[in-house]
């Protein structure tokens, strides 16, 4: 853990539009308002100082380019409203986003030279002004730029999930980015449409959706996220080659880097947590519908635009069975989603169960944001020396989640690092059993490193 060290903040202010705006209502789509989605989500950026913008303020910089980037995205500068049927649409109303200066006094290196969740500090670096992490009324987004001595600045967002997914979220990032770079205007222009994912009139759900069963926490198995340890582990060619020496042959060649990987985390986390043998356990992936519903989700898209897919088993047999019981399992989860036709079965399921969260319970949902782009947003600086989620667990029901971020280890190999939550003795024993399939590779080729790849722990 790096030492402790100081933050001086100045008071939160409002960043609206630097023109004048539309004042008008906006419906969000019927996959945005759910009830999974209702919460805010933490991003950070770490930047190294640059030369080449030696007496260019950070803070000035970003706050003046966010102004810019409203009058493109100016729905962000609303706030959110709930109508019959729990529906949500934004008030575009100019009010604008919460923006905060702030110094560190430290530099980059203080953070490490292999930087991943979780991160020391956070609730400094990402502060919680009171009253506005509220799903309605509330403002929609929050970016505080800490400067750092050495001439970098730590950049801490913290995005209302109904009004963008990670894509969505990356190409606003992107447009403030560009903004600052001086170029007049967003490279891609936001679309909202919203309608393109609403409810079929009349509904008509054609999946079954066990992502939104109904399942009763009747043995207290959620833990709230400030009891949990939290950790992160690297997955590099050598662990994954480990991990699929326990995949039989033909089912290895089929498999992905992540159905592998996401089933190894699932049987380890479900092990660890010790549920009853016949007790059902799911694994639920996040799967956009961008690349497959060609000409329903347009190019700058900013909504929501993925599912929930999920996998369920008998805790017993998950923990039982070979590893490859597991990749399945994952591998037909996804395959559900192989069109359009599953988000707008979802949207119809949540007209009418009212919008319900999908099942926590005994669950575990992964979230691939390895190619999401948060690596390249510059803002004029290069491009940050870590991007994206600032811990896992969150949520708006926490610990349950965990996100692939793309990572280079101090050695110089390049891999996924994945943050964990688990209750202090469960992360212990899952720490136990990833080492058992990493220590147990086929062949020497498929040696993993020496030690478990545990890059950080708070």
């Amino acid at each position: 853990m790096a030492p402790m060290f100081s933050v001086r903040r100045s008071e939160a202010v409002l960043v609206g539009p630097a023109e004048p705006t539309p004042h008008e209502f906006k419906r969000l789509s019927d996959i945005d308002d759910q009830e999974g989605l209702r919460f805010h989500i933490p991003v950070i950026q770490f930047y190294r100082s640059n030369p080449s913008m030696a007496g260019r303020d950070p803070a000035e910089v970003v706050r003046h380019a966010l102004a810019k980037a409203l009058v493109f995205y100016y729905p962000l500068a609303g706030r959110l409203r709930e109508g019959p049927g729990r529906k949500l649409y934004v008030e575009c109303t100019g009010e604008g986003v919460l923006f905060i200066e702030a110094h560190a006094d430290v530099p980059l290196h203080h953070f490490g030279h292999a930087l991943q969740p979780p991160f020391p500090g956070l609730d400094d670096l990402l502060f919680d002004v009171p009253g506005s992490s509220g799903v309605l009324h509330c403002p929609l987004l929050l970016i505080q730029v800490t400067r750092l001595v050495c001439g970098g600045f730590i950049l801490g967002l913290r995005l209302n999930h109904t009004m963008c997914d990670a894509p969505g979220l990356i190409q606003f990032m992107d447009a403030v980015a560009e903004l600052a770079r001086g170029l007049p205007a967003p490279s891609v222009r936001p679309v909202w449409e919203r309608h393109l994912l609403e409810a079929r009139d009349p509904p008509r759900p054609s999946f079954r959706h066990r992502e939104y069963d109904e399942v009763a926490d009747t043995k207290g198995t959620l833990v709230p996220l400030g009891d949990m340890a939290h950790r992160s582990f690297f997955f590099g060619a050598r662990e994954m080659a480990a991990l699929r020496s326990h995949v039989p042959p033909q089912l290895r060649k089929s498999s992905s880097a992540f159905e592998i990987l996401t089933a190894c985390l699932w049987r380890c986390r479900t092990a660890a947590l010790a549920p009853a043998p016949e007790e059902e356990v799911r694994i639920i992936c996040i799967v956009n519908a961008r690349g497959k519903a060609e000409g329903v989700v347009p190019s700058g898209y900013y909504g929501n635009a993925f599912a929930f897919p999920v996998a369920v088993s008998s805790a017993g047999r998950l923990c039982a069975e070979p590893l490859g019981y597991a990749v399945e399992l994952v591998k037909g989860a996804k395959a559900e989603m192989s069109d359009v036709e599953y988000l707008r079965s979802v949207a119809d399921l949540m007209v009418l169960r009212g919008r319900p969260h999908f099942a926590v319970v005994r669950a575990y949902l992964v979230s691939d944001v390895k190619r999401a782009g948060f690596g390249d947003v510059d803002f004029g600086w290069g491009k940050p020396v870590y991007g994206g989620p600032a811990k896992g667990g969150v949520g708006a029901i926490p610990g349950v989640a965990s996100f692939y971020i793309p990572f280079t280890n101090a050695q110089g190999e390049r891999g996924v690092v994945v943050p964990v939550c688990l209750p202090g003795p469960a992360m212990d024993k899952f720490v136990a059993e990833l080492h058992t399939l990493l220590a147990q590779p086929t062949t020497p080729a498929q040696q993993p490193s020496s030690a478990l790849p545990i890059m950080s722990a708070l």
